[in-house]
């Protein structure tokens, strides 16, 4: 899965370790919304009487309020869900966001100080957690949410961060 970082931008010597979307949770309340308009949609276009003079109408109105509070409430969180990446390289931590706009951060692991995480116990079910990285830049702490396989991710960025420190890579 290549995202945001195509390979001829990574810097010699520079390879992906990890790219990702935010857990799939996100998507949860989109989708119940979906059902859920559909659901009303379709039940207010059946009980709309058919001999009334302004069925027609009636029906294009609940179609319109359906398509906009579709486009609202699932497809708009839809798109920030699969434009929003995380991508970890040897070199860097590469967060881009957005869908009309693009917004990208990124912070060499030369510079990071510390990273944390936190999970409730409904996040440590589903294996995603929040990622806290502190860097020396401008921007300081960074504060991810929904960060999947966030053990994995955490155990990376150590290893990476490692490696930064006494100039190896993987170890070696």
């Amino acid at each position: 899965m290549r995202m945001t970082i195509p390979d001829h931008h990574l810097t010699q010597g520079e390879r992906r370790i990890r790219s990702f979307h935010p857990h799939w949770k996100r998507l949860v309340v989109p989708a119940v919304a979906l059902v859920l308009i559909a659901a009303a949609s379709g039940a207010g276009l059946y009980f709309i009487p058919g001999d009334w003079e302004y069925a027609f109408f009636a029906r294009v109105a609940v179609g319109v309020v359906a398509l906009i509070l579709l486009t609202v409430w699932t497809f708009v969180p839809y798109l920030q869900w699969k434009n929003t990446a995380y991508v970890l390289t040897t070199h860097r931590f590469t967060i881009s966001t957005g869908v009309l706009n693009k917004s990208t951060d990124e912070i060499p692991m030369a510079k990071v100080n510390t990273v944390s995480s936190d999970q409730t116990f409904a996040e440590r079910l589903l294996g995603c957690g929040t990622l806290s990285v502190e860097s020396a830049g401008d921007r300081g702490q960074i504060v991810l949410r929904d960060i999947p396989k966030i053990q994995d991710v955490r155990t990376d960025l150590f290893r990476l961060l490692e490696d930064a420190s006494d100039g190896t890579i993987d170890g070696r």
